[in-house]
């Protein structure tokens, strides 16, 4: 517990500050949530002034605390602390600029707008699996490195509705198996959601339910600094335990009319609610001005680990360059390059195997000789691990209490799995991938989705990628799945046709830094396609030819995955009646449309054009043109072996060779 900076200024003097920059910035941006940062600006204060362990002239010391705001429609409240401590890029005029295009103060907190925002929070409850994440990867790298260069707390503040959302659930379970004793969520117990009193749809004893999940939990009045100071400590000294403090606190505090209403939750307080609040609170300023004291005192607080960091500087000096590297990123170039020599060989390896595999089995062979390459690929799934071949010979699994491991059963749990990825990578120096079956990504979806819109490197292996996965049937059969992620912004979709496009694409996913991948990968046996392997990294371009027929095509192939091998048999059939067919292998549509037009044109072929993916049509009409024709699924899949269930949708080497033929004749 550290000193209060300046003991002329005072706790409510500090705390305060937060309150006006809050109510002035919603109120010139006619747009924003002011109540919670009133109601949760004394308990912010506590944290940032007594106990969190940072640097604010070094927002990226890899040995800081964790703080994320989970309800992060209360993003004011983390402005205004970045601001006062001193945090580079956050001054006066951002806060003034709150909510307009360009600013750095977005509406929601937007991982990479400005030094301290740790990442984007907004989608509710995202910040507490994000925080589970964090407090995780912590722990696998205090395992690693040990207390002198990685010892930190992750705090979270969370709020009515994230605990409401069902990914709460999830993540408080997982992290009170795990026994994640750093992780400390700050709930901003104020009984208020948008539509009224929280009893109008929850009267879950919160606490209880933290405490059924092996959770230390503890209650306070929020707005007393010396009840919540005494309460952050004892849950820092609960080491075997995650720590949830509910601080009973009041939305919209100092609001003369509107403070314990659900008006303050989401909407400028106005100009004469504002006046009363200034006089309620004793804040007699004009609007953004905050006295000299005031913001010294916080200034001080932002610089009173200065001397930390420079022992954590000395200490982490006298690691390796490299290893000093991998606490923020394992990829270095030393690791790039292993990686590309590994996969050239596992790629040669393959061509002489000629082993027909499913992807699935294709993806576990690469990994097996990926991760002792890797520093920091720490591997898991959704309770599938013997189905979706995410574990290998050279895991060991991450254990209660014990966190040496790099292998994580993360249970029933792919939505706060996701999440727990994105904080795990955003802490740094963890490259994190983990299974589940493609048709799984739904459940998960919002958390591959702020993967993207992070851009951080997280791979996600789903499996069981079509209608091949057979006898389970149509509940597990994902047919829009794929345009459904494809529709994802900054997202690459990998669906390769056999080993050696597997081993290409995880070479793509792991030097992505700054977009995840999906893989998604076969249940059934595929044929070795490359069986003359190259250097080059064919699937690097998204999309390739695999069969140039000789003088010219009369028709290009079009296929991804398990279907390029139909195509090939297609080929086959229709250069004996005498027809041209390229086989164009498409493993990557993002990466392809990536590409100058002149490539794409090439491989596309100028002539007719067949697609075929055991997935629905849509988005294939970019790459087919006006007169292609699609060959797959027309609705939902259903339950048999997957050969007859291929032949009864007519997704067929017969099928491809008819279309064709009447494209040609």
């Amino acid at each position: 517990m550290q000193d209060q900076p300046l003991a002329d200024v005072t706790h409510k003097d500090m705390a305060n500050a937060i309150r006006a920059l809050a109510m002035d910035a919603v109120q010139k941006a006619n747009s924003g949530h002011p109540g919670m940062p009133m109601g949760m600006a004394d308990v912010a204060t506590v944290l940032f002034t007594q106990f969190l362990k940072y640097d604010a002239t070094h927002p990226d010391w890899p040995d800081r605390d964790r703080f994320v705001l989970s309800a992060g429609h209360g993003s004011m409240l983390l402005y205004a602390l970045l601001y006062l401590t001193g945090y580079p890029e956050m001054d006066i005029g951002e806060i003034e600029r709150f909510r307009q295009l360009g600013a750095a103060t977005a509406g929601h907190p937007e991982y990479g707008h400005a030094p301290g925002v740790e990442t984007t929070t907004g989608p509710l409850g995202q910040g507490i699996g994000n925080a589970v994440g964090m407090a995780l990867a912590e722990r696998l790298q205090n395992a690693h490195y040990g207390d002198d260069i990685v010892s930190h707390f992750t705090y979270c503040i969370a709020g009515d509705g994230c605990l409401m959302e069902g990914i709460s659930q999830e993540a408080i379970s997982f992290a009170g198996h795990l026994k994640l004793g750093r992780l400390i969520i700050l709930f901003d117990d104020n009984q208020i959601s948008i539509d009224g009193p929280t009893d109008l749809a929850v009267t879950d004893d919160q606490l209880q339910r933290f405490s059924a999940s092996g959770w230390h939990t503890a209650a306070v009045d929020g707005h007393d600094p010396q009840a919540v100071a005494l309460a952050i400590e004892n849950a820092r000294n609960v080491t075997d335990q995650p720590s949830i403090i509910a601080c009973r606190t009041v939305i919209g505090y100092g609001a003369p009319n509107k403070q314990g209403t659900s008006s303050t939750h989401g909407a400028p307080l106005g100009d004469e609610e504002i006046a009363g609040a200034r006089e309620e609170l004793g804040w007699f300023h004009a609007p953004f001005v905050v006295p000299y004291d005031i913001l010294a005192a916080w200034r001080e607080a932002g610089a009173q680990n200065r001397a930390a960091f420079e022992r954590w500087t000395d200490a982490a000096d006298k690691l390796d360059a490299a290893a000093r590297e991998h606490l923020v990123d394992p990829v270095d170039m030393k690791v790039a390059a292993a990686i590309s020599e590994t996969i050239a060989r596992i790629k040669a390896d393959f061509a002489t195997e000629g082993a027909k595999l499913a992807t699935r089995q294709s993806s576990q062979k690469v990994l097996e000789r990926l991760v002792p390459v890797v520093p920091g690929l720490i591997g898991g799934s959704a309770d599938l691990t013997g189905s979706v071949g995410t574990l290998t010979k050279q895991h060991s699994a991450v254990k209660t209490g014990d966190f040496a491991g790099n292998y994580i059963h993360y249970g029933v749990r792919e939505h706060a799995m996701g999440a727990a990825m994105n904080g795990m990578v955003l802490h740094g120096g963890i490259v994190p991938y983990a299974g589940t079956f493609l048709v799984f990504s739904d459940y998960c979806r919002p958390s591959i989705r702020l993967s993207a819109l992070m851009g951080q490197r997280v791979v996600y292996v789903m499996t069981h990628d079509s209608i091949g996965l057979g006898e389970d049937g149509p509940t597990h059969q994902p047919v829009e799945q794929l345009a459904a992620l494809r529709a994802i912004p900054g997202l690459n979709v990998m669906r390769p046709a056999d080993s050696v496009e597997c081993a290409e694409c995880w070479d793509i996913a792991l030097k992505s830094k700054t977009t995840p991948t999906i893989m998604t990968l076969t249940r059934q046996g595929l044929p070795l396609l490359r069986t003359a392997p190259t250097d080059d990294n064919l699937c690097a371009k998204g999309a390739y030819v695999l069969i140039e027929p000789e003088g010219g095509r009369d028709v290009t192939l079009l296929a991804t995955g398990s279907e390029v091998s139909l195509a090939v048999e297609a080929a086959k059939a229709l250069g004996g009646e005498g027809i041209k067919a390229a086989v164009v292998s498409m493993p990557c549509w993002e990466l392809f449309d990536a590409q100058d037009v002149g490539y794409q044109e090439k491989v596309l072929g100028s002539g007719p054009r067949v697609a075929v993916e055991a997935a629905v049509e849509f988005g294939w009409q970019k790459w087919l043109g006006p007169d292609g024709i699609f060959i797959g699924m027309r609705g939902f899949g259903a339950s048999g072996p997957a050969g007859e269930l291929y032949k009864h949708f007519g997704i067929t080497p017969e099928a491809i060779v008819a279309a064709a033929r009447g494209l040609v004749v």
